[in-house]
């Protein structure tokens, strides 16, 4: 009975998310109401929120968590410091000779933004009111235009540094942790958020490399529909040209490095990690003559705006999660996946299909910090790999976000794209993309050591 009313709150809070209302308080409010209707059938013990102060301080005590807000920092003060513009008409110039050179350039552009900010709308839209507007100028298709930015746009989902790996790696390893609990380990395993970026970086990587070559194909065999930027518009020195690039692409990929790198060497925290990215962001912003006292605040307002909404969000997930056990919806979940047929691999489907189609209506934040932690231990105590697990669903939750016609990616692009662009060109333009994402999936699941090799090398 309690397991019937646990899977009913589920659908609930789903309708309600639907229907518009606020995320946090959705899922805080559904998990009172249910409780409350608990308590009077006498099926729920409202003494069980006694377990919500430690919750809360756990949250507030989470080193790891600390990352978050200095990486968005990070993100915001680079957005706001005109590095995308910069980059953006360098590397146009660069690749300009090419058919196909400015969606290249595109490209480039927005993983490096995605692995400097980690947010998909900040990309999305960043990239969309920038390259947008000229790759219509230059005659680009409007469809290829509009799919390349949107796909570009999603890589913040698994290009690390990413604040998006940073929740997952942290929900990973608690679900990790109450997984080996379960079988009997009392000295378990643990994985870290640089587990999560090691593991993250070959399959990151491929995906631009799978998107610039499809850019390539297209423009090889469409060429009329990427067409190279005229020589008049790119007479300039080559000498000239090099030293741009380098002056204009080296600090990002610097300040990347430093942060990325001292991660996987091993030489910081996630979270020093993040400072240093802070602090590299604000010089890189001098650097750009970007950088005053009314900019600052702003990037602060904006930082503690994002910061407040996801720990809001963890605190109604958080309530959400609480109730959920109380009902018994983990052990509802644990006998659904272990009654699938086909063992682990039809658990992985059906749970990689549900937040596939959850992607649709919730934010990553959402599913990170309600799905991972009732289906992770599951999955993970039925053997799978916590580093495998994580890349697969932040690439399936990628997907997700593409796929018309619900997909976050599209509607952030259809917010700022011009209005002759219509959303069916955006919806086409993607699809190719999406093609990829799948094939990408599929890869992943014949071979798990493309995410795990990296942090075994690394970390052992």
């Amino acid at each position: 009975m309690n397991e019937w009313i646990a899977l009913i709150m589920f659908v609930t809070v789903c309708l309600v998310l639907m229907a518009g209302f606020p995320v946090a308080f959705s899922l805080a409010g559904t998990a009172i109401a249910f409780s409350l209707i608990g308590a009077a059938a006498g099926v729920f013990q409202l003494s069980d929120f006694g377990f919500l102060p430690g919750r809360l301080f756990g949250i507030m005590t989470n080193e790891t968590l600390v990352a978050v807000p200095l990486f968005v920092f990070m993100g915001v003060m680079l957005e706001r410091s005109r590095v995308a513009e910069n980059l953006l008409d360098t590397m146009a110039m660069l690749f300009g000779a090419l058919r196909g050179g400015l969606g290249i350039s595109v490209m480039i552009v927005g993983m490096l933004l995605a692995a400097s900010t980690g947010i998909v709308g900040a990309t999305v839209v960043t990239m969309g009111l920038l390259s947008l507007p000229t790759m219509l100028k230059r005659g680009y298709d409007p469809s290829v235009a509009a799919g390349s930015i949107c796909a570009s746009g999603t890589l913040g989902q698994i290009i690390p540094p990413s604040i998006i790996l940073v929740l997952l790696g942290d929900v990973l390893s608690s679900a990790y942790q109450q997984a080996q609990l379960s079988l009997g380990n009392y000295s378990p395993d643990t994985i870290s958020v640089g587990d999560l970026f090691a593991g993250a970086l070959i399959p990151g990587l491929l995906l631009v490399s799978a998107y610039i070559i499809w850019l390539i194909l297209i423009a090889w065999f469409k060429p009329h529909s990427m067409p190279a930027i005229p020589a008049s518009e790119r007479d300039i020195n080559k000498g000239a040209l090099f030293t741009k690039a380098l002056l204009v692409l080296l600090p990002p990929l610097l300040l990347i490095i430093a942060v990325l790198g001292s991660i996987l060497a091993g030489y910081a925290t996630p979270t020093e990690a993040a400072s240093i990215g802070a602090i590299g962001a604000m010089l890189l912003a001098m650097s750009q003559g970007q950088f005053d006292l009314d900019k600052l605040r702003d990037v602060v307002q904006r930082t503690t705006q994002i910061c407040s909404m996801v720990f809001v969000i963890f605190i109604g997930a958080s309530i959400f999660s609480l109730v959920f056990r109380g009902f018994g919806g983990d052990d509802a979940i644990h006998h659904l996946l272990h009654s699938l047929p086909g063992g682990v691999i039809g658990a992985m489907v059906a749970v990689m299909l549900l937040m596939f189609l959850l992607g649709f209506i919730l934010d990553f934040i959402e599913i990170t910090f309600v799905i991972v932690p009732i289906v992770g231990p599951v999955l993970l105590s039925m053997g799978l790999d916590p580093v495998w697990l994580g890349v697969m669903i932040a690439i399936n939750l990628q997907t997700s976000f593409l796929t018309p016609p619900f997909g976050f990616s599209l509607f952030y692009l259809r917010g700022v794209a011009p209005v002759e662009i219509t959303t069916g060109q955006i919806y086409k333009g993607v699809i190719p993309f999406i093609v990829i994402q799948l094939l990408a999936l599929i890869a992943l699941s014949f071979w798990p050591g493309l995410a795990t090799w990296l942090p075994d090398t690394i970390y052992g």
